[in-house]
């Protein structure tokens, strides 16, 4: 495992950074149709389809559609981590009847054209072999199935790229996901084209309007840099960093009533 894995699979052991960040979400988004909501409106698919989602994280795409799933839709949650997978099982404990399993997108343990729709949400950027992942996908989408590949933009949420650098000023990327780069709206297509008959684009309008500095705080110290650099910084220094962070927040939500997050995020849906 390289140290990006390594990383990636600390910050990911369980679902807790993730709900940080789902949470800045969830209060202060401009669009009043959640993400989840939407992405569920784009499933077009039989009553009886057969439904994998890859890298599921906490199960909150389902959580937040749990009376809208048809009765025979037949649903199979993965992701890497163990820890995802609990608190998926947690989450959806006596909702559907769903069937989890932990599992590497890159080798996935299920039969040829076993499947109608792969749903990949906001994960393929983090894949380190992402070929390997399209193969897998369509060996199991059955003849007319389709992937639902949901991503950023590149700019999304770019101004937070200013907070982290009062953490640490020489941070080197233009998003605050140093994954992003990898799968995107920009570059998504591209990568899709030769596995899938039809790649289409669908975007997602929204915006953050944030009125309070801890949920910003909080989003950002989920992150693995700002996770890495309190382990490498004395507790002191640190703590004098993340003073000045919140001092900032303070005066820029003082001087503006709210700060304003750019949102750019959208799905591609590949048809086999």
């Amino acid at each position: 495992m390289s140290v990006d894995e390594s990383l990636r699979a600390q910050q990911y052991r369980d679902a807790s950074n993730l709900i940080a960040r789902i949470a800045l979400h969830e209060r202060f988004s401009t669009n009043p149709h959640a993400l989840p909501l939407w992405i569920f409106d784009q499933l077009e698919l039989p009553d009886d389809a057969r439904i994998l989602e890859i890298g599921c994280g906490s199960g909150n795409l389902w959580a937040e559609n749990t009376t809208r799933i048809p009765e025979g839709w037949q649903i199979t949650l993965t992701d890497a981590s163990p820890g995802m997978i609990c608190e998926a099982q947690r989450r959806l404990r006596g909702s559907h009847s769903f069937r989890f399993q932990v599992a590497n997108a890159q080798e996935l343990p299920f039969a040829d054209e076993s499947f109608d729709a792969v749903i990949a949400a906001h994960m393929l950027y983090h894949v380190p072999d992402r070929d390997k992942v399209f193969s897998e996908i369509v060996r199991i989408l059955r003849d007319g199935g389709h992937l639902y590949a949901a991503t950023n933009g590149i700019k999304h949420m770019h101004e937070l790229v200013a907070m982290l650098r009062v953490l640490d000023p020489q941070w080197p990327h233009e998003s605050i996901n140093p994954d992003l780069p990898n799968f995107n709206l920009q570059n998504g297509a591209e990568q899709l084209s030769p596995w899938f008959k039809e790649v289409g684009l669908l975007g997602y309008e929204d915006s953050l309007a944030v009125t309070e500095a801890k949920p910003l705080v909080d989003y950002l110290l989920s992150t693995t840099h700002a996770q890495e650099l309190a382990k490498h910084l004395t507790a002191e220094e640190f703590r004098r960093r993340l003073s000045t962070l919140k001092d900032w927040l303070a005066k820029e939500l003082a001087a503006r009533g709210s700060i304003h997050i750019t949102k750019d995020t959208g799905m591609f849906v590949a048809s086999c």
